[in-house]
């Protein structure tokens, strides 16, 4: 695992030029209240991009499964898994002239490591057969950027967002999304990936903490974890 060693300073100077990423399809994933949507709308503004939103709000099994989840766990699951292959395969075919790149606030695996965490045994042996058939067909991102949060930081911001069927979230929950997406990244360390430290990084209220992750995610990378260090400077 490459550690890179950057300096957040409060110059709130703007970029001297414009970034071009090395990548043209770029997916952002961490845990729930991560910030996810957040840096791809921002990124995708930032660069032109075409950008790539879950459409979990229109899941009506969502709110059931926060309300009793044994019930309502597989038909989510199917759900989210049809809903986010056919979204991603639309959008990942599609051509455009006008804009070069992709941003995507999330990855197909993600479906995997919910699942993983949220089906009973059975069920999930079932699920990740349809998964990995399903997954074969699908373009995989040139760069990866997983925003890790403490625990304690995500539910501050699942509160701030105040989406109310959020609210109940248990740390222990929380805990085993983390722990799946660890060892995901440990697991397919084929792909190019970024593993940005969001303790003390605030990239949507923060000018300087926005433009020192823009550019971190705008350089070469080699195949494999790159994580990122940041250094404070007064």
């Amino acid at each position: 695992m490459e550690k890179l060693y950057v300096s957040l300073t409060n110059s709130n100077a703007p970029l001297a030029f414009t970034m071009i990423p090395a990548y043209s399809f770029i997916a952002i994933e961490g845990n729930i209240g991560a910030g996810k949507t957040s840096l791809a709308q921002k990124l995708g503004n930032e660069l032109n991009a075409r950008i790539i939103l879950e459409e979990f709000e229109d899941n009506s099994f969502l709110p059931k499964f926060y309300e009793d989840a044994r019930r309502y766990a597989f038909p989510l699951e199917m759900s989210f898994l049809a809903a986010r292959f056919n979204q991603l395969k639309k959008q990942l075919m599609e051509q455009d002239l006008f804009q070069q790149f992709i941003v995507s606030d999330y990855v197909f695996a993600k479906c995997m490591l919910f699942s993983k965490v949220n089906l009973d045994e059975d069920e999930y042996d079932l699920y990740l057969k349809l998964f990995e058939i399903i997954n074969l067909q699908l373009r995989q991102p040139d760069l990866l950027v997983y925003l890790h949060n403490p625990i304690e930081k995500l539910q501050w911001n699942i509160a701030n967002r105040g989406r109310a069927y959020e609210q109940q979230i248990a740390d222990a929950y929380l805990q085993q999304l983390s722990d799946g997406y660890i060892e995901y990244l440990h697991a397919n360390q084929h792909l190019r990936i970024l593993f940005v430290d969001c303790s003390n990084l605030d990239f949507v209220n923060n000018t300087d903490h926005y433009q020192n992750l823009l550019r971190l995610i705008c350089k070469t990378y080699t195949p494999g974890i790159h994580y990122v260090n940041w250094l404070w400077e007064e």
